[in-house]
């Protein structure tokens, strides 16, 4: 098995994909420092597992993604790959060759690959066992694990031996054990502590099934009496009810014959009312229309008198419009004057600048003459030296002096000159940089002024930011508080429906028939779920159906029987159908009583069902009154004679014949208040839904507005970050401005020190000049008067001169007044521009003026023209009015004769309606007296049901001759009651419960067993595998320590090297000392060696290991960058030993390792941060450079 390739992308510096090949032998890997070799060892320990970002030399493990330059942008994902010849099968698994890879992402998510496969970490590392291989074997070697096998602690050393003695393996399979050890204590803890509870319920339950068992057989003697009593109370009633139906007959037909004729009188007075209410209708009808019409006579009033206010008011718009007309003009004219006077002072200004043209033309001719005229002198000046010439002989060193000195004069003069004009150029830029800064310092403060809006703006949207984040999270909050909520009120929901779609609570019989509901066609539902009403009446209505309430309603009397017959085929006891086929309406005829205190209605009234079930509905709970307390109730039913069924709001019962039900529930069991807290829930849910959505929306509201304010925020910065940008740009300006104008000022200063200086040189060199002067007149006469001549000519070039700077000095002032000139001429244009656009305004108002001034006058006609049609509709609806008035007068004198015939058909009607009402207080007392015999009958039915479930029909069959009178039969159930009650309180479910604690017992003390058995196994495998481990690790480390001391002295050419294993109880928990002797020295511990020989020490013992236990592949990163040429050669000579069983791949940039190498891989970053693989002859050339 060797490596036989490394892929490499996005990881650290390698950006691109890049390929290693490997065969066996040695294969070098080379490049300059930071080119990115170590990268290579850092990828091979990372694919293989590593999981500490320091170990890979990073901060996070996000680090390992190359993080981008200058020129790319980061990646976002990190992939290596490497492949194994696995042809000799070392590594366990049914492939020639495997490929491990790993892959990252920058979001955080990563996944190991084993040839394509997704696997975990823990696939990896189990398939590197004892190979050598792994993150933390001794086949990736760095300089960092070189420094930890020399400075470690003893101990620290020791997964390093471990590995090579080959008991990782079963290290790990020992933590497992003791994982498993210690999980196997908990759950002996856990089965403990259920025995112990366990064997607390038992007795108790057994005492409890006794008497449970006794209380059955009661119960069952009970019920036979109970069933013969039910028998001949329902036998007696019975026929009792039907003399009574026989009655109640006679009377409903006289009670029809006299309702007819209430109903006839009853459509009489229907009749007239139905005309009444016509002639009202028409009557308010016309008052309406009347009062309308006076409402819409007082509008067109009002709109008339509106009219003329608003003429009066566009009157007043046209006296404004005319004022204001003539303050135009005034304006205008006063614009004109300072036209005028504008125009005045640019003339004016014109013929200034144009006499300053004509004053310059004249001082330039001047010039011109003056410069002429010196010409000529100086032409005059030469004539006469040349006639002199024949005296410089006898004086020629003077006239050299003296023309020498007059050379000077000359260049004095003209510096002076030059100078004088450089002065004038340095004040003129001086006022122009003055004028320059100025501009700048205002720029500078319309800079600032923006910016400090922009700062300001700044903060309001910071704050803005502020508020809406505060709102994002109050209402991030209030989404997760609703979302929580909705799931708890969806739990709840679906527990409630689990529980209803089971029946909870109902009997077993029921629940088995609801189960059929899809096989056996023609099930409703049972009553419970027919009916609804409000949380306020639930109690009542339960108390009214009683046992009633868990019926199954079914479509017909067929459907019963086959009901009846799967319940008997499967012994799944009784139940009670309601077919709807059987159902009549059974209601009150007479309900005065209603009226009485305390009634809140019937019972059918306070329910909601569906159309289909309301003759089932009438007959269950039709002729049953709700009272809201026993008070009232017990008030109402004395005054009828105890003739009704009456129910409480608290669930107290009276039934006809005086008995009272009352008093505490045996449990909070309410089949109706289950369906309602379902639909309670569904509400709920669909609020919290709602709101959670509201809330939601309001959450992407402000965050979709914290994006655009972010945004504002980010425009707003760029804005003050390009201010800033110009302010600094202005500051720059004026600071290089402000050092120009001071280098003009230090110019000019050095200027006037030079002019100064020019002219006491002057003076001295015309000093000179007068004094050679003197020495030439002492030469002879006629060189006197040469001299005279010449100094005549001297005297007056040197006043023209002088009158030329003049002139010249005159000149520069006229520029200067001529360039103030101009600016103020500029200025007046400027004025002139801005006032006429002023008058070009004043004209144009003043047309609009006239525009609106015509607007006016139309409308004010066209208001007269809508008030005279206003004046026309007002004279029609008053004629209307008052023909309205008539017709309202005749329809009243009609209603009163119409009335007059309603009240004495009311009055018959009142005879017919007392008939009505006697005969139907009598019919209604037969009915309470049948009603009385029914409920009892209903009490006993609904008794036997809710005790037995049994009915009348299954009565008969469970019926026996016990001998005895109604009398007898109900002395031998009380006292039968009395046992029952002496047993106390009885747990029915303590015989299944005993059952089943009892098994439950017997279960866990079986697993008791089971778990310590396992205990002693696991403890009997952790001490085989120690004393395994112990045995191995000291086989192992004797020939390690052995190895090591024949390599140590083969790379030190002589001396020692040992490993002692330190003193400890645990030889698998000892640290191990490395002890160094090199040839020469004493033996002497690590710390004592050099850098050389601790790294020699450190490869002498990774050979060592390798020799003993080689590894197929080992990945070494310039582990012998401290050794020196000799040694790097014993290193390289060794590493060629080992390449028979174990290939190597060096990171190196040591010659002699790359010269020992079979291939070798260069590595360099021809861009900046990015690795590459290069040809092997430019590393070589590299490296000879």
């Amino acid at each position: 098995m060797y490596l036989k390739r490394i892929e490499i992308q996005g990881f650290k510096s390698f950006a691109n994909k890049i390929v290693f090949d490997f065969h066996n032998g040695i294969t070098g890997i080379v490049g300059p420092n930071g080119s990115g070799k170590s990268n290579v060892s850092d990828a091979v320990r990372w694919v293989l597992g590593e999981q500490s970002a320091k170990q890979l030399r990073g901060g996070n493990m996000q680090d390992v993604i190359f993080a981008g330059t200058e020129l790319r942008k980061p990646l976002g994902f990190a992939y290596v790959a490497i492949t194994l010849d696995n042809s000799d099968h070392k590594l366990d698994i049914d492939f020639k060759e495997v490929t491990v890879s790993r892959r990252l992402f920058r979001s955080g998510e990563s996944e190991y690959l084993i040839n394509g496969s997704a696997c975990r970490l823990k696939d990896i590392s189990e398939l590197f066992f004892d190979t050598g291989i792994g993150k933390d074997g001794y086949s990736i070697i760095g300089q960092g694990q070189v420094d930890k096998i020399l400075n470690g602690r003893p101990e620290d050393r020791r997964e390093l031996f471990d590995e090579a003695a080959g008991i990782t393996k079963f290290k790990r399979r020992k933590g497992l054990a003791l994982k498993r050890l210690e999980s196997e204590r908990e759950s002996l803890i856990r089965v403990n502590d259920i025995l112990v509870e366990l064997e607390k319920q038992v007795g108790p339950l057994e005492k409890q099934a006794k008497i449970a068992k006794e209380f059955l057989n009661l119960r069952e003697e009970l019920k036979i009496f109970d069933v013969n009593s039910y028998i001949m109370e329902y036998e007696g009633i019975s026929q009792n009810i039907n003399e009574y139906k026989k009655r109640e007959k006679l009377l409903s037909d006289d009670l029809e014959d006299a309702k007819k004729l209430l109903e006839n009188s009853k459509k009489d007075y229907e009749d007239i009312s139905a005309e009444l209410k016509r002639l009202d209708e028409e009557l308010d009808g016309v008052k309406n229309l009347r009062g309308n019409k006076g409402i819409e006579l007082q509008e067109i009033t009002s709109h008339i008198e509106i009219l003329k206010e608003r003429i009066n008011s566009e009157n007043r718009n046209n006296e404004n419009l005319l004022s204001r007309g003539e303050d135009i003009d005034s304006d205008i004219e006063k614009k004109q004057k300072d036209l005028k006077a504008l125009n005045e002072e640019k003339e004016s200004l014109q013929n200034l600048l144009k006499k300053a043209d004509e004053k310059e033309t004249a001082i330039l001719a001047e010039l011109e003459s003056v410069d002429k005229k010196i010409e000529n002198l100086l032409k005059r000046l030469d004539n006469l030296r040349f006639s002199s010439e024949e005296f410089n002989s006898k004086n020629a060193d003077l006239r050299a002096k003296r023309e020498r000195y007059k050379g000077v004069l000359e260049q004095v003069r003209l510096r002076k000159s030059q100078m004088t004009q450089r002065l004038l150029e340095s004040k003129t830029g001086q006022n122009t940089i003055e004028l320059k800064i100025d501009e700048e310092n205002k720029n500078l403060i319309h800079v600032k002024e923006s910016l400090s809006k922009i700062d300001s703006a700044g903060k309001e949207l910071e704050s803005n930011n502020e508020s809406v984040q505060n709102e994002i999270i109050r209402f991030s909050k209030v989404v997760s508080e609703l979302q929580m909520k909705y799931q708890s009120e969806s739990a709840k929901l679906t527990s409630l429906k689990d529980l209803a779609e089971k029946y909870d609570g109902y009997g077993i019989a029921i629940k088995k028939v609801m189960e059929t509901r899809d096989r056996i066609g023609g099930i409703h539902r049972v009553v419970a779920d027919i009916v609804r009403t409000s949380k306020k009446y639930e109690t009542a209505i339960e108390t009214a159906l009683g046992g009633r309430i868990q019926n199954v309603v079914i479509d017909s009397e067929n459907t019963a029987k086959v009901l009846i017959d799967y319940l008997k085929k499967n012994r799944f006891g009784r139940a009670t159908f309601l077919p709807l086929s059987a159902m009549k309406n059974s209601t009150f005829s007479n309900t005065d009583f209603l009226k009485e205190k305390g009634v809140v209605g019937t019972a059918s009234e306070l329910v909601e069902y569906d159309n289909v079930y309301k003759n089932l509905v009438d007959s269950l709970l039709g002729r049953i009154v709700v009272i809201d307390n026993i008070d009232n109730a017990v008030a109402f039913e004395k005054k009828f004679r105890y003739e009704y069924r009456v129910v409480t709001l608290d669930g107290d019962s009276l039934s006809p014949g005086g008995s009272i039900s009352g008093g505490a529930f045996k449990n909070t069991t309410n089949l109706l208040s289950k369906k309602r807290e379902i639909e309670e829930a569904q509400t709920s849910i669909s609020a919290i839904l709602k709101n959670y959505n509201e809330a939601n929306d309001k959450l992407e509201e402000f965050k979709s507005k914290r994006n655009d304010i972010e945004a504002e925020i980010e425009d707003n910065r760029k804005l003050s970050q390009d201010l800033i940008i110009e302010k600094n740009n202005i500051s720059n300006r004026i600071a290089g401005l402000v050092e120009k104008l001071n280098e003009l000022k230090n110019s000019s200063a050095s200027v006037q020190t030079d002019f100064e200086n020019i002219d006491k040189e002057l003076a001295e060199i015309e000093n000179e000049t007068k004094r050679l002067d003197t020495n030439l007149l002492d030469a002879g006469e006629d060189f006197d008067k040469i001299g005279k001549d010449m100094e005549d000519l001297e005297r007056f070039i040197k006043e023209q001169r002088n009158s030329r700077e003049v002139t010249v000095e005159n000149l520069n002032a006229l520029k200067l007044e001529k360039a103030n000139t101009s600016q103020r001429l500029e200025f007046v244009d400027e004025n002139l521009n801005r006032t006429g656009a002023e008058m070009k305004a004043l004209f144009n108002e003043k047309s609009g003026l006239k525009t609106r001034a015509e607007d006016i006058v139309k409308n004010i006609n066209e208001k007269n023209q809508i008030i005279e049609k206003e004046y026309i509709s007002k004279q029609k609806l008053a004629k209307e009015i008052d023909e309205l008035r008539q017709r309202e007068e005749k329809l009243a004198s009609v209603k009163e004769t119409r009335s007059k015939s309603q009240s004495k058909i009311f009055e018959n009607r009142d005879v017919y309606s007392e008939r009505v009402s006697l005969l139907d207080r009598d019919i209604y007392r037969l009915k309470g007296q049948i009603e009385k015999l029914e409920e009892r009958i209903s009490e006993r039915t609904n008794y036997m049901w809710n005790e037995y479930e049994l009915t009348y029909n299954s009565s008969l069959e469970l019926r026996t001759d016990v001998g005895m009178s109604l009398n007898d039969t109900r002395a031998n159930i009380a006292a039968l009651k009395s046992k029952i009650k002496a047993l106390g309180s009885v747990n029915i479910n303590a015989v299944s419960d005993y059952n089943e604690i009892s098994g439950r017992y017997e279960l866990m003390k079986k697993q008791h067993a089971d778990i310590l058995e396992a205990e002693a196994n696991l403890i009997k495998i952790i001490d085989e595998l120690d004393i395994a481990m112990k045995k191995q690790f000291a086989i192992k480390f004797d020939e390690i320590a052995k190895e090591f001391n024949e390599v140590f002295k083969e790379l030190f050419g002589g001396g020692s090297g040992k490993l002692i294993l330190e003193e400890s109880g645990d030889m698998l928990e000892a640290g191990i000392t490395i002890i160094s002797q090199p040839p020469g020295k004493k033996l002497q511990n690590m710390m004592q060696l050099s850098g050389g020989e601790k790294a020699l020490t450190a490869i002498a013992l990774l050979f060592a290991i390798q020799n003993l236990k080689p590894s197929p592949f080992a990945l070494l990163d310039e582990i012998e960058a401290a050794l020196d040429d000799s040694n790097v050669d014993r290193f390289a000579k060794y590493l060629h030993k080992l390449t028979d069983r174990t290939q190597f791949i060096v990171i190196t940039h040591r010659r002699g390792t790359m010269v020992s190498a079979d291939r070798l891989y260069g590595i360099t970053m021809q861009e900046k941060g990015v690795s590459a693989l290069v040809s092997v002859n430019l590393i070589e050339n590299e490296l000879d450079n």
